[in-house]
């Protein structure tokens, strides 16, 4: 293994501490990831030596900020292999870059009677702002179901798929089962129906390499600091042909090249759709997170977090009453799961007495626990900083508290 994990936990110094007098297991990071030191740095030193609005001034602090901020944009462009750097719009986060593509491209290209399809497994972010789209429009939305495995019944995309059929929205990695989905099967399918993709990457990012020009999404979305980056800052990534016929999500300033009271001329890509003042420190810090990801490898991280991953589950399942959601071996970073004659809130809460952070509730995945019938889950989520031995003390947590309902 190529990855000195011992250094890595030295990147993030909030896991070197207790609580409730036991040592921090932190397994919530598909909720949100510790920022990394250089990230916290980067914000300082910008706050500190060179804070300016970007775009707009004639001054050295302006310009040093703006030469930042526009070198953050390159930077996604090389992480996600994306054709041009237009094609990159900053977000305050993956919710905000799908909504977004549900206004504008809804106000572009979806009129009544058109239809959505959209997973059965996805985040409420991917659900809600398709629903308030079809309202507007008149739309119809579809879902496509995924069966008790966590496996996303992608044979049934011929029954649902339309001459009506504008958009499939999808998670690339499922928030609640992990479950890894053939996006780049899907966009084939759907591109040959001439039919418009869009990717949410919120759980992907930061564990598998992702590649537009291979995965050919026509959307795809994802927050910084779920990647080890700052909190209000995301990416959508569009294609540019689609971006240019999309109007304005909000207006303001930054995202037009001229107003009169006759009329306003919107600016080009990707200014159109970054209306007012971005989150300019959180954007340059950003830069480091995709840094720092990129120095590891995320090829070495995959494999680690995989290996985290199969070690937990083969313990966990050794447990009885044990019940895992999302069984696929294609499967990513993720552990929902609950256990027979505990309430999962009772379970997060005693975890968390044993210095376990973990997710409990309905996950923001409502139809995830209405397909299993279950009220509520327990989450656990793993992070390239997470170890082996963690693992084992959160197995020993958990037996301990399991037996205290016993």
């Amino acid at each position: 293994m190529a990855l000195d994990i011992t250094r890595i936990r030295q990147d993030f110094p909030i896991l070197d501490q207790q609580v409730y007098n036991k040592p921090l297991i932190y397994l919530d990071s598909a909720a949100s990831s510790q920022k990394v030191l250089a990230v916290l740095k980067k914000e300082e030193q910008l706050h500190l030596e060179y804070y300016g609005n970007i775009h707009r001034g004639a001054h050295f602090l302006a310009d040093k900020a703006t030469a930042d901020f526009e070198g953050v944009r390159d930077d996604v462009k090389e992480f996600i292999h994306a054709a041009e750097r237009e094609e990159i719009i900053f977000t305050k986060g993956a919710t905000e870059g799908i909504n977004l593509v549900a206004f504008s491209f809804g106000e572009a290209f979806v009129k009544a009677g058109d239809e959505i399809i959209i997973s059965e497994m996805e985040h409420h972010a991917n659900i809600v702002p398709w629903q308030m789209m079809a309202n507007r429009k008149g739309a119809v939305i579809k879902v496509l179901p995924f069966d008790d495995d966590g496996k996303l019944q992608t044979e049934k995309l011929d029954e649902l798929i339309s001459e009506k059929t504008k958009l499939i929205a999808v998670a690339h990695v499922s928030n609640t089962l992990g479950t890894i989905n053939p996006v780049k099967e899907i966009i084939a399918k759907a591109h040959r129906h001439d039919i418009k993709v869009m990717v949410d990457g919120a759980q992907a990012v930061k564990h598998l390499a992702v590649d537009m020009q291979d995965m050919d999404a026509d959307f795809y979305v994802f927050s910084a600091h779920k990647m080890y980056g700052p909190n209000g800052v995301g990416v959508l990534y569009g294609k540019k042909e689609l971006l240019d016929r999309m109007p304005p999500y909000q207006g303001g300033g930054e995202m037009i090249s001229e107003v009169k009271f006759e009329g306003t001329c919107y600016n080009v890509i990707p200014y159109k759709f970054e209306a007012g003042t971005p989150n300019i420190n959180g954007v340059i810090s950003f830069g480091e997170a995709i840094r720092y990801i990129q120095e590891l490898g995320m090829s070495d991280i995959t494999v680690y977090e995989s290996e985290l991953l199969a070690f937990c589950t083969k313990k966990m399942m050794e447990i009885p009453g044990m019940t895992i959601y999302g069984t696929q071996k294609e499967k990513s970073g993720v552990i929902t799961f609950n256990v027979g004659g505990v309430h999962p809130y009772d379970l997060g809460v005693m975890l968390d007495k044993m210095g376990v952070a973990a997710r409990s509730g309905r996950l923001c995945a409502d139809p995830v626990m209405d397909h299993y019938q279950v009220s509520a889950t327990v989450r656990i989520s793993f992070a390239v900083y997470n170890t082996f031995e963690e693992i084992d003390r959160f197995i020993e947590a958990l037996i301990k508290v399991i037996s205290l309902f016993k």
